[in-house]
């Protein structure tokens, strides 16, 4: 599964772009997220191929990325959104380590 080896990796990236999702019953669309979470090792003679997992969120949330980045531990490359510094706590990191690396 490819969440699984992306996820199984020493460092990722993490980061969320808008995409218009159609609202039943609105006729209209409204805004969605889809997030990006990479794995790419190649730069660093990593001998795992590169893969990306996608997930979808109506919301920019910070429940989003800690749902989508459970049992991820290790380097977290992403940009200074708030979201993600619940993912840097110390009460979670005692448990499963996310070391921030900032863009």
């Amino acid at each position: 599964m490819i969440r699984k080896h992306v996820l199984a990796a020493e460092k990722i990236h993490d980061d969320d772009t808008t995409v218009p999702v159609l609202a039943p019953g609105l006729g209209r669309t409204v805004t969605g997220r889809l997030w990006a979470n990479v794995r790419e090792d190649r730069l660093f003679a990593g001998p795992a191929p590169p893969a990306a997992a996608y997930f979808y969120s109506p919301d920019r949330g910070a429940a989003h990325p800690a749902a989508h980045m459970a049992g991820f531990t290790g380097f977290l490359q992403a940009d200074g959104y708030a979201g993600f510094e619940a993912l840097y706590h110390p009460a979670r990191t005692k448990l499963d380590p996310i070391i921030e690396v900032s863009c």
